[in-house]
């Protein structure tokens, strides 16, 4: 959820690389998928659906969305840093939190959804002096709220009726038969050896059991997850109020969840895109309509954006402060 070249546009970036041919295509193909979605979505609804819920956002929903964002935040960065420092690089929680905020700002307007991971990957690598373990961090904090989000939506679609809740056997079958292989994996390989693939699965391991599944961290990495789940639900919830959707919490909660793990797919417009569509889907295949879903959707990125900006002051003070010190 991230190379790397001149990431934010910060003083002390890291410097452009040549990227490779592949690599280039693909990041160009991601906010392509993204826009097509749109278009699709655009040409069979209309720009309705997008206008109709954002000429409704008001002050009550604007200050939901900002409290909710700075819990999620929070929770988030605090995350952030039991897994930072159980790969034994520190991180101040004042200073994750402000990290976490920028990228967040970064993720919700530019394109591809993790671009400001990637910056606070390479710049927290940077301040502790090893970029590797720092992008290492990001990722499995990543990976831990994706599986916690994952977990949840499981427990929750086969609770409350959905449009996916004939399949969700077959699927939790598939992820769980896939996890037990890479475990079982994992304890067959040995400690070193030469191949680039062994020892990225044994750094691997490593850093599951002491960045995610450590004495001290475990428990908190859990809590932090939910947490800043529930952070993102309600304030889908929120978004679906405002745009005027009068469904029950019961039929929308599964909804909202279905959009959210789209969210997940780094093929994107700031933000737009993956979410939109299946919420459009989701929507009509529960009895609602698509036009209700986008502009549920629509909203909410409308709010999430709203909810990073005090991002982009950290990300402006920055900019003001590095002059002063050359």
């Amino acid at each position: 959820m991230p190379g790397e070249g001149r990431v934010g546009g910060e003083a002390g970036a890291v410097a452009p690389t040549a990227a490779p041919a592949g690599r280039n295509r693909w990041g160009w193909l991601q906010p392509a998928l993204g826009l097509a979605v749109l278009v699709g979505l655009l040409g069979w609804l209309g720009t309705g659906p997008f206008l109709a819920g954002l000429r409704l956002i008001d002050a009550a929903a604007l200050a939901a969305a900002l409290a909710l964002g700075a819990l999620s935040t929070v929770c988030v960065a605090w995350r952030w840093r039991l897994v930072a420092e159980g790969l034994g690089a520190r991180l101040p929680l004042r200073d994750a939190v402000a990290h976490t905020y920028r990228a967040i700002f970064l993720n919700a307007t530019l394109p591809g959804g993790i671009l400001g991971d990637v910056h606070r990957a390479v710049r927290h690598g940077r301040d502790v002096g090893d970029v590797g373990r720092g992008i290492r961090a990001v990722v499995w904090d990543r990976v831990a709220g994706q599986v916690v989000l994952i977990a949840v939506a499981v427990v929750l679609l086969f609770a409350f009726p959905s449009p996916v809740r004939p399949y969700l056997p077959v699927a939790t079958g598939i992820v769980v038969a896939v996890f037990v292989a890479l475990v079982l994996a994992a304890r067959l390989l040995p400690d070193s050896g030469a191949s680039r693939v062994t020892r990225t699965l044994v750094t691997a391991v490593s850093d599951v059991r002491a960045g995610l599944l450590g004495r001290r961290s475990w428990a908190g990495v859990l809590l932090a997850s939910a947490l800043a789940v529930a952070g993102h639900l309600a304030t889908f919830l929120v978004a679906a109020r405002t745009a005027g959707s009068t469904a029950p919490l019961s039929l929308l909660l599964p909804l909202t969840l279905l959009a959210l793990l789209a969210m997940g797919v780094p093929a994107n417009v700031a933000g737009f895109g993956p979410r939109e569509g299946v919420a459009a889907w989701a929507f009509a295949a529960a009895g609602l309509t698509a036009a209700e879903g986008v502009a549920t959707a629509t909203v909410y990125g409308a709010l999430v954006l709203v909810a990073s900006l005090p991002g982009a002051a950290v990300l402006l003070a920055r900019r003001v402060r590095v002059p002063a010190t050359v």
